[in-house]
């Protein structure tokens, strides 16, 4: 398609970027540490690192990863943890000893911790001690060769560490017992000080990041990001973004988790690109904790989800702090509601700006403009460098506001899917062009709107959930005949899981199911509907029709 969307391009935004001048994300973050050194970096529970002390503890990270683990560039460490400092350490000296990091959500189920861990060949892991049970449960079936073990006041010092340590612990008893054995963070940290770090050669075609996506079925898959297919969509979105940020005079608030690949490029990588302060809020759930912390730092950006902007919108504490310097609010994940982007909007006078993306596009693909003023209810034009194509099923190119998938085109497209040469050969062509699986418009001015999701996901609170996944738990218990699983409505998170059961045992019930499912998903996967039918509707070879079961 002829780029259409340039013309409504804000007029500092570039059309076309050059990501040729640097090798990794090591690069960018080597240059804003130089450039920003004194700046404060990232913030979490009251403890600030700036540029260099991020630098600096990075660097000890990957000294010790490659002079006493003995990790080599291309080897995998995974990291397990909400937004704490140790993340952006970890990530950070990982990526200087050109290891690969597999993004790992700490509240997976043992079954879900296995499969990732065994599908990524993930050497290390550094795990937060509060799930370390979980990892006890699958120890032996995967194959860790090191593991290091943290705390959640480990970047606290003195008497704050050993208290924080000590609540979580003892007081609010967060963290279950488990024989997992390794070296703590600190000690890796306090051992690399001694050890000198031999840099290492990085190249845009290493791998960056494994991160992990149902994809368009059910099976949990790795998406290979190259540190080329960072490099250039971080690259993009400062194009974007530039314009209308100050270099280092940002600060954003990263409530979204770093693991989740919105927050991890936006937050992370984007911000640190300009010199910005991060503010890590490691539990947002817990509002009024969460409203503390924003009324401790005047921020001028925050990323989220429909759901956080809900909540936070209807908070007497929230309602209480000053906007005045807030200028960017950005959506992602899910659908923005009206309802929700009008409320922000009274109590911000910041608007709601969409962007699109997924993990398998790194993961930018289309964002609204920063300078407009009010929620629009698209997602946005396509970011420089990227090209998209609106297809009919039989993959013909469709007009202006004529419904079909969204294809992408772009050097943030993902490498493919780790070992999985047959599924990434269902999503991208062969001329490099990926099926999002989305249904959208494009109309005149170049602005795209989704008007239907994949086909069968379900999007709880921002989160994938594949119903092939559900499915295949429920089916596990042995009173369940047949099963499906679609998305019900929900005001709070968008959708929640609906599960639609034939009873092979009749006296089978609703806490039985759920249950069940509680010891082998995680939280947001977790039906929170149950429905007994006697038969389910299907297809003449037998499929089973979920469409039929969403009217």
């Amino acid at each position: 398609m002829e780029p259409i969307w340039f013309k409504n391009y804000p007029k500092e935004v570039v059309q076309t970027i050059d990501y040729s001048n640097f090798n990794s994300l090591v690069d960018i973050f080597s240059e804003s540490v130089k450039e920003f050194p004194n700046n404060p970096a990232v913030s979490n529970l009251g403890v600030t690192l700036s540029y260099s002390e991020l630098d600096k503890q990075s660097t000890d990270f990957a000294a010790f990863l490659q002079q006493e683990l003995g990790l080599q560039k291309g080897d995998k460490l995974a990291l397990m943890m909400p937004n704490l400092l140790q993340y952006p350490i970890a990530l950070y000296g990982a990526l200087k000893a050109g290891l690969s990091i597999v993004n790992v959500n700490p509240l997976y189920t043992p079954r879900e911790l296995k499969h990732q861990l065994n599908d990524s060949g993930a050497d290390a892991i550094v795990i937060l001690e509060n799930f370390a049970s979980t990892l006890d449960e699958v120890i032996s079936d995967v194959g860790l060769k090191h593991i290091v073990l943290t705390n959640v006041g480990d970047a606290c010092s003195g008497v704050k560490r050993f208290i924080v340590n000590f609540v979580v612990k003892h007081i609010k008893k967060m963290v279950p017992s488990h024989s997992v054995k390794g070296i703590s963070f600190n000690d890796v940290l306090t051992q690399g000080r001694a050890l000198n770090f031999e840099p290492v050669q990085i190249t845009q075609s290493d791998t960056a990041f494994l991160q992990y996506t149902g994809g368009t079925t059910g099976v949990s898959k790795g998406a290979v990001l190259s540190h080329k297919n960072m490099l250039a969509n971080l690259i993009q979105i400062e194009a974007w973004m530039k314009p209308f940020l100050e270099q280092g005079k940002e600060t954003i608030i990263t409530a979204l988790p770093l693991y989740h690949i919105f927050s991890l490029t936006v937050n992370c990588l984007l911000f640190s690109r300009a010199g910005g302060h991060s503010v890590l809020i490691t539990n947002p759930r817990d509002m009024n904790a969460f409203c503390k912390d924003l009324a401790k730092y005047p921020f001028t950006a925050i990323t989220g989800v429909n759901t956080l902007f809900n909540g936070l919108a209807n908070n007497t504490n929230f309602k209480k702090l000053d906007f005045n310097r807030l200028k960017l609010t950005i959506g992602g994940g899910m659908a923005v509601q009206k309802s929700v982007a009008d409320l922000w909007f009274h109590v911000t006078n910041c608007p709601i700006l969409e962007g699109y993306g997924l993990t398998e596009t790194s993961p930018v693909v289309s964002m609204n403009p920063l300078d407009a003023k009010e929620y629009s209810g698209t997602i946005g034009l396509p970011i420089p460098n990227t090209d998209i194509q609106i297809r009919d099923d039989d993959n013909n190119e469709l007009g202006l506001n004529e419904a079909g998938e969204l294809w992408v085109k772009g050097p943030q497209v993902m490498e493919g899917y780790l070992n999985r040469p047959e599924e990434t050969a269902k999503v991208i062509d062969k001329d490099g062009w990926l099926a999002t699986g989305d249904m959208a418009t494009i109309d005149e001015g170049g602005f795209l709107r989704i008007v239907d999701r994949k086909k069968d996901m379900i999007l709880v609170s921002g989160f994938n959930v594949y119903p092939n996944e559900i499915e295949d738990v429920v089916a596990l218990h042995p009173g369940v005949l047949e099963v499906a699983a679609i998305g019900e409505p929900d005001e709070v998170k968008g959708e929640v899981v609906k599960i639609c059961v034939v009873k092979k045992d009749q006296s089978l019930n609703e806490k039985d199911l759920i249950q069940h499912c509680k010891e082998h998903l995680t939280g947001y996967k977790i039906p929170k509907v149950v429905e007994f039918h006697k038969d389910l509707p299907k297809t003449n070879v037998g499929k089973i029709l979920r469409k039929e079961l969403r009217k």
